[in-house]
């Protein structure tokens, strides 16, 4: 496998985010949803997709 210096410095970052909330998700996702709500920061949503159904004849 080849070595990725992005991959890598998004992997650091990202620990590095987590290890500030001792790997608690729900501290995480609190965090996450303080900055949201700041002033400026838009929230994007995207309307549900249904999957496509596949019937396996042509």
């Amino acid at each position: 496998m080849n070595d990725d210096s992005i991959v890598d410095e998004v992997r650091k970052a990202r620990d590095k985010y987590a290890r500030r909330f001792d790997y608690d998700l729900d501290a995480i996702c609190r965090d996450l949803q303080k900055k949201q709500e700041q002033p400026g920061k838009q929230v994007v949503a995207f309307p549900p997709q249904r999957p496509k159904v596949v019937t396996g004849e042509k």
